[in-house]
């Protein structure tokens, strides 16, 4: 099971949002994130046991 999250800061809200379903047994090892603003939600993640890709990074969106 997916999870899918629109911006992903620290990755706080993917492990809040996925312990309810896996405390009754579902297996979530993905998540998809549109933006990640690249604030360790993508080690956080992992460290869940959760491998995150996003569509998009702060850098790609960011002008210089």
């Amino acid at each position: 099971m997916p999870v899918v999250e629109d911006v992903v800061t620290s990755g706080g809200q993917i492990a809040i949002s996925t312990a309810a379903p896996r405390a009754m047994g579902a297996r979530i090892e993905h998540a998809v994130g549109v933006i990640d603003r690249g604030e360790g939600g993508a080690a956080e993640s992992a460290a869940e046991g959760i491998t995150l890709r996003t569509l998009f990074s702060r850098q790609n969106l960011t002008r210089t």
